[in-house]
């Protein structure tokens, strides 16, 4: 069981939380109004996690009085709070706060929260993840103005082995200045300069089995 210590300046937020939380085996050890009497609550109970119900404008509040007084040093911490303006989630982060989830958060999700925060984790809800992760670059297109052949891609793959002219027209059994063409056709291609460059392209566009 773990134990919570609530933080909400809605008498309403604070009874609604702890109905939620004991009715699902968490122990809520206190709870107060104001953050500014927080560490001196805490240091007569034993918690594991601080809640805090930051609705409206306080998620700015909260995040000053956990970076000043750190906080999060000592306790895992847990916020609920529909406002979040640009920054402040991977600020949040920062200063050491534990999960950052919606006010409508699903009370079974609410408790895996808390859970994993007492166990040292960081949670993001899904509704927060883009204030904090951007988005992946997007991935590297295979097509080619003009694609490579057949024959190609196997003098392609004969370079990223290591293989120069010589040998490569040994293998596929041409000549040297075929060989040659067919290398100079490649970079041409790729937009490369250099051999190690088409062979850096290839693997990037899926040219090449590795």
């Amino acid at each position: 069981m773990i134990r919570v210590f609530i933080v909400a300046a809605s008498p309403l937020a604070r009874a609604g939380l702890e109905n939620i939380l004991t009715s699902r085996g968490v122990e809520v050890v206190g709870s107060i109004a104001e953050v500014e009497l927080l560490a001196e609550q805490l240091s007569d109970v034993d918690a594991e996690v601080v809640l805090f119900e930051a609705s409206g404008g306080q998620s700015e509040s909260v995040l000053k009085s956990v970076d000043w007084a750190e906080l999060s040093a000592a306790i895992n911490i847990v916020v609920l709070t529909d406002h979040r303006p640009a920054g402040w989630p991977g600020e949040a982060l920062r200063v050491g706060i534990r999960a950052i989830l919606p006010g409508e958060v699903l009370p079974d999700q609410l408790v895996a929260a808390l859970q994993a925060a007492a166990s040292g984790l960081f949670v993001v809800h899904p509704s927060g993840a883009a204030a904090i992760f951007p988005p992946a670059a997007p991935a590297f297109r295979t097509e080619l103005a003009e694609p490579l052949t057949g024959r190609e891609r196997e003098v392609l793959q004969m370079l990223a082995g290591g293989l120069g002219n010589k040998e490569i027209a040994a293998r596929l059994v041409i000549s040297e200045h075929t060989a040659k063409f067919h290398v100079a056709s490649i970079l041409g291609k790729l937009g490369a300069a250099s051999r190690t460059e088409a062979v850096s392209l290839g693997i990037r566009r899926g040219l090449i089995l590795l």
